[in-house]
């Protein structure tokens, strides 16, 4: 396996890796038997907001064994404090890539997500995107709770499955609450948790341009085409995250590393 570069931001130590390189790391890491399941997580703005008014729970999200920065103005926060990592690394695209690396080594997959009783559609859609995807898909109740009989229940399958990839897309904190809890009673391979990544891989939704997502406008394309959900996350939630920048390079001028 290549080896982990990390950088310290946001009490976070991030892996500074290109998006190339974590999809190998990634790959590798899910081929492995022996130990716990590796957790993967991808911060990004609205993330490392919601992590700083709950430091207990930081602490628990800091102990991921993948932690990739998810949406440029993270990547652009770096370059400014003196610690740049090479470029974003996104749950939606490390959903893709580990899609199609799982149908060509023929790893398996177990996926938590979707709504209530919608398993044969999503099997479906993915058998067309991925065709021959080893992939088993459990979508859990409205009231999931990711340490109750649900996140049990959903627990002794990894472990029955012995899944090479397990797939997390009930959002931020269940599916870290679960990851972090279970992780280390599954048989290796590893524990992304990755949002609404399903969605966009198999085209229920839609992603931004390229160009908006270079551009870090992919929170304005998602908040145009949701903005009921949406709006208090964008508008109100996320602009603390230049307090959070402010604080940080604060703190470096501090200790003389800016």
């Amino acid at each position: 396996m290549l080896e982990q570069v990390k950088v310290r931001l946001f009490g976070l130590a991030v892996d500074a890796a290109s998006f190339d390189q974590a999809v190998e790391q990634l790959v590798t890491a899910a081929m492995q038997r022996g130990g716990a399941a590796r957790v993967v997580v991808t911060p990004n703005v609205d993330h490392l907001v919601r992590l700083d008014g709950a430091p207990e729970f930081r602490e628990r999200y800091s102990q991921a064994d993948f932690i990739f920065a998810d949406g440029m103005p993270v990547v652009w926060a770096s370059r400014l404090l003196g610690r740049p990592l090479p470029e974003r690394v996104t749950g939606a695209d490390l959903f893709d890539a580990l899609c199609r690396e799982a149908q060509q080594r023929h790893l398996k997959i177990l996926l938590l997500g979707g709504q209530p009783g919608s398993e044969p559609q999503l099997l479906e859609s993915f058998s067309h995107t991925y065709a021959g995807l080893d992939i088993e898909i459990v979508s859990p109740s409205m009231q999931f709770d990711p340490t109750g009989p649900e996140g049990e229940s959903f627990a002794r399958l990894a472990r029955e499955r012995a899944p090479d990839i397990v797939f997390l897309c009930v959002g931020m904190p269940k599916q870290e609450q679960w990851a972090l809890h279970y992780a280390s009673q599954l048989p290796g391979g590893i524990v992304l948790c990755v949002g609404a990544a399903m969605e966009f891989a198999i085209g229920m939704q839609r992603r931004a341009p390229q160009w908006m997502q270079s551009a870090g406008l992919e929170w304005l394309w998602r908040l145009v085409n949701n903005p009921r959900r949406l709006w208090r996350r964008y508008l109100v939630d996320d602009p603390k995250f230049l307090r959070l920048c402010w604080r940080e390079w604060r703190a470096r001028m501090r200790h003389g590393e800016a």
